[in-house]
């Protein structure tokens, strides 16, 4: 037996797909003194009973780089580890039964060709040319992927097995790692037959995250926010007549009937079928079903009656499959996070270490998600902007509730369409403010942000509310006539939107504003007024927007979004020097945006010791609101004259009265975006992410390089400023008909792809469809013809001048 390890650069716990691929890209960056622990053989979790598809569809930009990368590495794995495996290339067909359905493969189409994909929209005839068997009668089109497949999940894990050790990374089996400590800046990893002493730690243990997940909370760690489901799929004894097809044309195409939920496959010469059940199972959620310690090699016993709906409706679709019996039924554990994403990335709160878990497809995933682990342990940031998958989307209200709620919904319509207009229904009213009976009232329609209960839209007796009326790609519903009209109201007169949950740090001790000044690339405020500062990573790329407020030499006040609380609070803290303490007062505080070209003679007679005269960025700590202690900020996302009136959650309710009864009218997030895309406003995460660097964001007049300081990226920006940026950020006016561009919308030109989308939306201030977006630099002049596909239909759009499409000069914003 060989000696076991006592130290290594990284600890892998879990010895599934996943955790061999993060071990075998680790090696790949010449990592080799690196180890994976696993409690039983390789594969014993979720891995073993895999049904191994691999899929490259996605509509979220990551995940399908992640996708595509892992179909791209098993074709050539086999020979580069010199490993045989069964990988069977044989393309997909994605049923669709819809109009709406035909419109999401589209916009994958556009999607999966822009990243070397050759996707195909099929005619139901088409598609039954290549599978012969399928009833069409009802189907509206199909998506053909020629690069999806299948893979053995054993063999596939051997293989990246294998690769990691010719590395010269070990693998130790029979090994179980039973808890950490941490001692002199590194961690200890506990197992059964000794302790290993490492730098980091990754927690790739599959449904057993959870509880891997617990041992790090004394370090500043969380619960992972996970639960488990049963998924049951079926194989059939032989089929003759699939035999025969086989023998003459190779292997079916993998079909997918999305909008009755399952996927049926070809194995060997009869039929694997995979439903994904409305009326799920959740396992492991309740004290009289503990999760055992040990689960490896195990299933959960045949529970085929609630699949009947879908068996019958399978057979009805290929009746192939009703001519046999079943020979098989798998029901095993299958982990998921609230949205099905997997958690890949940096633990919250916790230093050098890292997930790599929750994956619900993780076969298919197994292999971008290994790249991209190694790339957040090696150099610090990813390749691609991997937001989808950062542990830290989930913050504090993701409790066991809400992740079981939510896990069961998203299960249940794994392959559901994500609509614009759509909330879905579990899971929510976790955070509530001050406002919201208030809200709720006075009709607003709410959407979650970072748990937060916001007013997208405030409907009127008689507008359909219901969520059939959401299930739509078009702009047009009850809520267009709606976001007009609250567009104009701010336009006109005055609205004011409760924007609940901005993250608020504070950055505290001596010397917290040279630390603040040393990640931004921007200049910093003097007192008494707030400015943007954009934070780079040591690529130039960009990683948040915050407003900053300096109070003084060691005080600073940030504001950034909701949804990067997590994120933006550890950038701060890990960085923070001693003597800097890095504080979180979101909670604490309710903002409300007052705007519109008449706000001034609003507050006027509402506001005592701020004064309404100060210029355009100031900030008034002290003053009075409708009687009530509040700050005033003079900004707007809106682009109209405003201020954000900052103030404790118990006072906002008066306040909210008070501006009502004067006249103002409340409006949602809904027209917020629309306003602020007239304005040119980015977005985080949306047109503010680490595919950008700074420069290509268009971000020049926020980028200070003349700064005395030094910052993340600074010589990488210097250098782009030299060489010339490959992109850049654009306005364009589009010709859109129903719809208007989603985010990742491809750009063309002269038949070439040129480019992406990065938000967009209809603006009721200019009369016009808009679309922010990357483009090839040439290309990024004003007046430039190019097309944009919006959900298969290239529409002819124009590139802006670089200034706001309303109110160029600002003159109603600094009025």
């Amino acid at each position: 037996m060989s000696e076991l390890t006592e130290t290594a650069r990284v600890v892998v716990i879990g010895g599934g797909a996943v955790g061999a691929s993060a071990l075998y890209h680790l090696a790949l960056a010449g990592w080799s003194d690196c180890v994976l622990l696993e409690k039983n053989e390789l594969t014993a979790g979720s891995t073993w009973h895999a049904a191994g598809n691999v899929p490259t569809f996605s509509t979220a930009w990551s995940v399908m780089h992640m996708q595509r990368y892992s179909t791209e590495l098993y074709r050539r794995l086999g020979d580069a580890v010199e490993y045989p495996m069964n990988y069977h290339v044989t393309g997909s067909l994605r049923l669709g039964h819809s109009p709406e359905r035909v419109q999401e493969f589209q916009r994958a189409r556009g999607m999966g060709r822009y990243q070397g994909m050759d996707m195909e929209i099929l005619s139901p005839r088409e598609a039954q040319a290549l599978y012969p068997f399928l009833a069409i009668h009802d189907l509206a089109g199909v998506l053909y992927d020629p690069h999806d497949g299948d893979i053995d999940p054993a063999q596939l894990t051997q293989a990246l097995a294998k690769g990691a050790r010719d590395l010269g990374c070990r693998i130790e089996r029979f090994r179980p790692a039973t808890g950490i400590s941490r001692k002199d800046g590194e961690w200890i990893v506990h197992t059964a037959k000794g302790d290993i002493r490492c730098e980091y730690v990754v927690n790739a243990a599959g449904y057993y995250a959870q509880r891997v997940g617990e041992w790090f909370k004394p370090f500043g760690g969380r619960t992972v926010p996970m639960m488990v489901m049963s998924h049951q799929y079926m194989l059939t004894d032989e089929i003759p007549e699939i035999a025969d097809w086989t023998r003459d044309h190779g292997k079916l195409p993998l079909l997918r009937d999305v909008d009755s939920s399952y996927y049926l496959r070809q194995e060997k010469t009869g039929l694997n079928l995979g439903p994904y059940e409305r009326n799920c199972k959740a396992h492991w959620v309740s004290p009289d079903d503990p999760m055992p310690e040990d689960f490896s090699f195990q299933l959960y016993p045949d529970d085929l009656e609630r699949l009947e709906w879908y068996i019958e409706d399978a057979m009805a679709r290929v009746p192939l499959l009703g001519s046999v019996g079943v020979n098989k039924v798998i029901n095993g554990p299958i982990p998921y996070a609230p949205d099905g994403l997997p958690l890949i990335g940096p633990i919250p709160g916790v230093p050098n270490a890292f997930e790599a878990c929750v994956f619900t497809f993780g076969i298919a995933q197994a292999g971008g998600a290994g790249k991209v682990l190694a790339e957040w342990i090696v150099e610090g940031a990813t390749e691609w902007d991997m937001w989808a998958c950062d542990p830290r989307r989930y913050t504090a209200y993701a409790d066991n509730d809400y992740c079981i709620a939510k896990g069961m919904e998203t299960y249940g319509h794994e392959y559901a369409m994500h609509f614009p207009w759509h909330e879905w229904p579990a899971g929510r009213n976790r955070r509530l403010s001050s406002l919201h009976d208030r809200l709720k009232a006075a009709g607003a329609q709410f959407g979650p942000y970072n748990g937060w209960e916001r007013a997208n839209w405030f409907a009127q007796q008689g507008d359909d509310t219901s969520e059939a009326a959401t299930q739509t790609w078009d702009r047009s519903g009850p809520w267009e006539k709606r976001i007009r009209e609250e567009c104009h109201v701010v336009r006109d007169g005055v609205g004011v939107i409760a924007i609940s949950g901005f993250t608020r740090l504070k950055v505290e001790g001596p010397g917290a504003r040279d630390f603040v000044d040393g990640l931004t690339a921007s200049r910093l405020p003097e007192p008494g007024r707030i400015g943007l500062a954009y934070f780079p990573d040591h690529r130039g790329r960009i990683l948040t927007e915050c407003s900053v407020m300096v109070h003084g030499s060691d005080e600073v006040g940030l504001i950034t979004a909701a949804a990067a609380q997590w994120h933006d609070g550890e950038l701060l803290r890990r960085q923070a020097p001693k003597g800097i303490t890095v504080s979180d007062h979101s909670d604490a505080v309710e903002c409300l945006l007052v705007t519109g070209p008449k706000t001034r003679e609003i507050l006027e007679p509402l506001t005592e010791g701020h004064d309404l005269m100060a210029p355009w960025l100031s900030v008034s700590m002290t003053g009075k609101v409708a009687g009530e202690d509040c700050a005033l900020i003079r900004v707007s996302f809106a682009g109209e004259l405003g201020w954000e009136i900052h103030c404790a959650p118990d006072s906002a309710g008066t306040i909210w009265d008070a501006l009502l009864d004067a006249g103002v009218k409340p409006f949602g997030m809904y027209a917020l975006n629309s306003l602020r895309l007239e304005k040119g406003y980015r977005a985080w995460k949306g047109d503010l992410t680490s595919d950008y660097t700074l420069l290509e964001g268009g971000l020049d007049r926020f980028i200070k390089l003349d700064k005395p300081q030094d910052f993340p990226g600074k010589a990488a920006l210097l250098h782009e400023k030299q060489q010339g940026s490959p992109k850049q950020f654009v306005t364009l006016i589009v010709d859109a008909d129903t719809a208007d561009a989603p985010s990742m919308s491809t750009i063309w030109h002269e038949g070439e792809i040129v480019g992406e989308t990065n938000s967009g939306a209809w603006g009721y201030r200019v009369n016009a469809s808009i679309a922010l977006g990357m483009i090839r630099s040439d290309l990024a002049l004003p007046g430039t013809e190019v097309e944009i596909e919006i959900y298969g239909d290239r529409c002819r759009a124009i590139v802006q001048p670089d200034q706001p499409l309303w109110d160029a000069d600002n003159e109603r914003l600094r009025a």
